[in-house]
């Protein structure tokens, strides 16, 4: 490909002055390269003359081989050949500092880029002229490089695209950026070469505002790709990409407001970019998106995109409260009730971030019935996924936190039941976010270790205290740890022989759950502050564990013997115990 580039009109029957023409063009940029001086002026000079070289390559070879038959190819190729002797003498001045004057040579440099930009512009309506990139016997497209390629055939194969981003017809224009689109995604050094290539970036940026949808959307598809990398988000976001984005929110297809707010939730993440969003009116064209509360497939995949992006720009809390006071909080509300999944879940999040860290907001939630609607979706009755019911105890979790009032109300709307019926019923991952909700819950007041209690979740922690998740294990012996130092739970504790036992049997030295160990000996020295509890240890078969861990100088464990030998069942212990 790399000979292809370098003998644009072939070896036999490529005409000598556009061959002469070309080789002087390689030359002048292999030249350019040397400049020490001006070299901003020198890079957008050779930009142009990558783009001339890229356009006569897409000149069909009848074309390349008649240049002279063809006047005003011809003229344009005479002109390209008298800048480039131009330059060429202007560069060899800069090489060896030979120059009159530093104000001087940056005009006469500027006055070159002109000449060749409008060569190009020339070149580009001759083409159109003749309609050689339409979809005529003349379209010659260069083939895409081979997963080997070397990185001056991936130059060449972009900087062709490039061309017929800006030369080709609106056909030509679609059909290049879906390869370009096709290679990107592909293979990540499309991405790393088309980035460095001048003016590719800003020709996307031009097709976002295009009138053509396909165009639009294709471009789109691009900007989406590129902004997945973070080293070129701050490239988009200095090329202006933003202002586009929105505009395509508000005036956009279906397809090209989806991509736009996938471009845009890439390019806010972590709250970055998130001032000059609101700046071109981003926050209110979400919201106004989000407001319209689509149910259908593709609506409600756009609502909730749009609300992942407004979760992103609320990290900064003067656009946080721009959004609340726009009607944010009912809106999401309004969402989390709604029948997509995306849409539910993207609420959720959002109405999770708007809690997060401000007493007021969260006061404006509750007041809007958001404890309410949140619990709703844990209803077991309900048709909520198991993703949104997991996102709806996270964010019960920060919006109830540090108000006993909030908490308390939780009672009234079955949230207690729900919980146990998740952790009986549910999947591994709910499972494990409803001992998150527990542990936080028994927390909270003595009170609510009292209904849990009472509502049966000590039995559902013993059956955690050797799951496979050390998580899930240690969690739940926090949890009952929490729920037995409740005396009325004690005795409910106690009464089953299998908890005792099974609480013993776990803190076998001999075996694993050592992690986990020290929760379980907590839980097990509060049981022989009962009387019952002291029974059932001291009748236990697995007491041995006990006096083992002890012999091994645990400190726990010599407590829990201790406690054990100093009351009237010393008799029962096997030895009196000596520290």
């Amino acid at each position: 490909m790399v000979e292809e580039k370098a003998n644009l009109a072939g070896t036999n029957t490529g005409n000598l002055r556009l061959r002469h023409a070309t080789d002087q063009i390689s030359s002048l940029i292999f030249l350019s390269h040397s400049t020490k001086v001006f070299s901003s002026k020198w890079k957008v000079i050779r930009s142009k003359l990558d783009e001339i070289l890229s356009i006569l390559a897409s000149l069909p070879q009848e074309i390349q081989a008649s240049a002279d038959n063809h006047p005003t190819l011809s003229g344009i190729i005479r002109s390209i050949k008298e800048t480039t002797d131009c330059s060429t003498n202007l560069a060899q001045k800069c090489i060896e500092h030979s120059y009159s004057g530093k104000l001087l040579m940056q005009s006469d440099l500027d006055i070159i880029f002109v000449k060749f930009d409008s060569s190009v512009k020339s070149l580009s309506e001759f083409i159109n002229s003749e309609g050689l990139l339409s979809n005529g016997n003349y379209a010659i497209v260069v083939s895409r490089p081979p997963p080997a390629a070397s990185r001056d055939d991936i130059q060449f194969y972009v900087k062709d695209l490039l061309c017929r981003f800006k030369i080709g017809r609106i056909e030509m224009k679609k059909q290049a950026l879906v390869s370009f689109n096709e290679v990107i995604q592909e293979d990540e050094r499309y991405v790393k070469i088309a980035m460095e290539i001048d003016g590719l970036v800003h020709v996307l940026m031009k097709f976002l505002n295009s009138k053509e949808i396909e165009i639009q959307e294709e471009a789109l598809k691009s900007v989406a790709t590129l902004s997945g990398f973070d080293s070129y988000k701050s490239v988009l976001v200095g090329t202006g990409v933003i202002s586009p984005l929105i505009r395509v929110l508000e005036t956009g297809s279906d397809l090209g407001k989806e991509l736009s707010t996938r471009c845009l939730m890439k390019v806010t993440a972590n709250s970055d970019n998130a001032w000059s969003v609101s700046a071109h009116g981003g926050a209110s064209a979400l919201l106004k998106i989000c407001g319209s509360g689509c149910d259908d497939a593709a609506g409600g995949e756009l609502v909730g995109l749009a609300c992942g992006v407004l979760r992103n720009l609320i990290g900064v809390d003067e656009i946080k409260r721009f959004v609340v006071e726009e009607g944010a909080i009912p809106m999401s509300i309004k969402l989390v009730k709604s029948k997509n999944e995306a849409s539910q879940i993207s609420a959720i999040d959002f109405i999770q971030v708007l809690a997060s860290g401000n007493e007021f907001i969260r006061g404006l939630i509750v007041n809007e019935g958001g404890i309410r609607v949140l619990v709703r979706v844990l209803d077991p009755k309900s048709s909520y996924s198991s993703k949104s019911r997991e996102k709806s105890m996270r964010a019960l979790i920060i919006l109830c936190s540090d108000s006993i009032g909030y908490i308390n109300s939780l009672k009234n709307y079955n949230f207690i039941d729900h919980l146990l019926y998740f952790l009986k019923n549910g999947e591994v991952s709910i499972q494990e976010s409803a001992l998150r909700a527990a542990f936080w819950l028994c927390g909270s007041s003595d009170e609510f270790k009292k209904a849990m209690g009472d509502a049966g979740f000590m039995p559902e922690m013993v059956k955690f205290l050797d799951a496979k998740s050390f998580e899930a294990r240690e969690m739940a012996s926090e949890t009952l740890f929490r729920l037995v130092v409740v005396p009325r739970n004690q005795k409910r504790f106690v009464q089953n022989d299998q908890n005792v036992n099974f609480l013993l049997q776990l803190v076998n030295p001999d075996e694993g759950n050592s992690g986990n160990r020290k929760n379980l000996l907590s839980i097990i020295m509060s049981l022989t502050f009962c009387n019952d509890g002291r029974k059932k240890i001291l009748s236990s078969g697995y007491l041995k564990n006990i006096e083992k861990l002890a012999e091994d100088q645990v400190l726990d464990a010599k407590k829990i013997v201790r406690n054990l030998s100093s009351n009237r069942f010393r008799s029962m212990i096997r030895g009196i115990w000596h520290s």
